[in-house]
């Protein structure tokens, strides 16, 4: 038991935090997919004009 909780302090120095909060994440992604959706939506009708 000794050993086990030696070997997981050293692996608790190495932690990594994130840039930001990790909702904002989705909510970066979700905000690029609907701007994906509005580009491809403006250009519906493009094919069919001429």
């Amino acid at each position: 038991m000794g050993a086990f909780v030696l070997i997981s302090d050293k692996g608790a120095a190495a932690t990594h935090t994130l840039g930001m909060p990790a909702a904002a994440f989705g909510l970066v992604a979700f905000g690029a997919l609907i701007a994906l959706l509005l580009v491809t939506w403006a250009f519906r009708s493009v094919g069919s004009r001429h």
